[in-house]
């Protein structure tokens, strides 16, 4: 068959977690101020405002990344990183995440159409576990992926996405990929990879311009959506 003519199968779809599979109702600034506050930095002080600011415009990145930026220090950083998995993994033992309404049912769908779906975080694998444990979702994805199992750069870089596309070897090419997610960060790292899909959903930090901006290929209202649209996409 003439490969400029061949259908596209997009059999890897690589879906980020926090806002885009799984509703954490903000449990990230939560946490965030927490890790801040034992570090000195008070709520509601200027330098906590001015911080807070710059962890909602980098939703998505790796969390020590961010913590590295915010407090130019390796030490600091790292505590402040250690501080923060603590705190949002109480949050999450005491029952305040939920599915992303119809997100298990949409990755449900597409494995059931012989893809291959990978759960992907910005969060540490510790944090990212006690996710999976909380909503019984440790065997829902094919794989499941956090910055370090990446060589530890997180998004926006395409790391995790090729990782995906290495190790699970459900493609032919970077061009089959599918990515899903709900920040600017997403769109970056999916177009960075060579995703041809690279869909922002409108349940988590982003709306429609900035997603757009980053270059997503499609928003939808939600993941549930996703499955339609590879459909449209291979039509």
């Amino acid at each position: 068959m003439n490969t400029l003519t061949e259908k596209r199968t997009h059999n890897l779809v690589v879906l980020d977690m926090a806002g885009t599979t799984v509703a954490d109702g903000g449990l990230v600034e939560q946490a965030f101020a927490a890790a801040a506050q034992r570090l000195g930095v008070e709520p509601g002080s200027a330098e906590h405002a001015e911080q807070l600011a710059h962890v909602r415009a980098t939703m998505g990145e790796s969390k020590i990344s961010v913590f590295r930026h915010l407090f130019g220090d390796e030490d600091k950083a790292q505590q402040a990183n250690t501080a923060f998995e603590e705190a949002y993994g109480k949050l999450v033992d005491g029952g305040l995440i939920a599915p992303i309404p119809g997100a298990r049912e949409a990755i449900e769908e597409l494995k059931a159409e012989g893809r291959t779906v990978v759960l992907s975080t910005g969060f540490a694998r510790p944090t990212q576990d006690a996710i999976l444990d909380a909503l019984g979702w440790q065997d829902l994805a094919d794989l499941t992926l956090c910055p370090a199992d990446a060589g530890g750069r997180g998004r926006p870089y395409p790391d995790m996405i090729l990782a995906a596309f290495l190790r699970t070897g459900a493609v032919d090419g970077v061009h089959d990929l599918v990515v899903a997610g709900d920040t600017s960060y997403d769109m970056l790292s999916g177009v960075r990879s060579g995703a041809d899909l690279v869909a922002g959903v409108l349940t988590g930090a982003h709306d429609t311009a900035r997603l757009e901006q980053h270059g997503a290929t499609h928003v939808l209202g939600s993941v549930v959506e996703l499955p339609g649209l590879i459909a449209r996409a291979e039509a």
